[in-house]
C-alpha cells in the first residue's frame, strides 16, 4: 500500500497534466494512483513535507524575481554544480527537491545520481573571482 502524501502527490501530477477535474478524470486519477507500482512504505515525516510545501511557495515569489532579473540584465555566464541531497529522502521529496531547484528560471537539474547527489546547471550575472 502506498503512503496517503504519496498517493495525493500523484493525483496531483495527474491533474497537472490532464487539466480536467471532471469526476470521470478524477475516478481515473485515483485508479491510476492506486495501480502504479509503489516501494516498500518508509516512514514520512509530515514535517519534512510541509517544509517542503512551504519551500514551493517561497519560490513562486522567487521564480518571478529571477526572470525579471534575467530580462532586465542578461546572465552571460553559467556552470555545472554538484549538489547533495538532504538525508533521509523519500522518492516523493526528491522528486519535489528536484522541482523547486528546476522551477526557478536561472537553475535546472540536470542529472539525478544514485549516490545522492544532483548535477545543477546555473546562470550567474558574472563570474566568482
Amino acid at each position: 500500500m502506498i503512503g496517503h502524501l504519496n498517493l495525493i502527490l500523484r493525483l496531483v501530477i495527474w491533474f497537472l497534466l490532464t487539466a480536467n477535474l471532471s469526476p470521470s478524470n478524477i475516478m481515473i486519477g485515483i485508479a491510476i494512483a492506486f495501480l502504479l507500482p509503489g516501494r516498500p512504505k518508509t516512514p514520512e515525516a509530515l514535517k519534512d513535507w510541509l517544509r517542503v510545501l512551504g519551500e514551493v511557495i517561497v519560490a513562486i515569489p522567487q521564480a518571478y524575481i529571477e526572470a525579471f532579473e534575467i530580462m532586465l540584465r542578461p546572465h552571460k555566464h553559467e556552470d555545472v554544480i554538484m549538489e547533495g541531497v538532504k538525508p533521509q529522502r523519500t522518492p516523493g521529496l526528491i522528486f519535489l527537491d528536484i522541482f523547486l531547484i528546476t522551477f526557478t528560471p536561472k537553475t535546472i537539474v540536470l542529472k539525478y545520481h544514485k549516490d545522492g547527489r544532483y548535477e545543477v546547471h546555473r546562470v550567474r550575472r558574472r563570474r566568482k573571482r
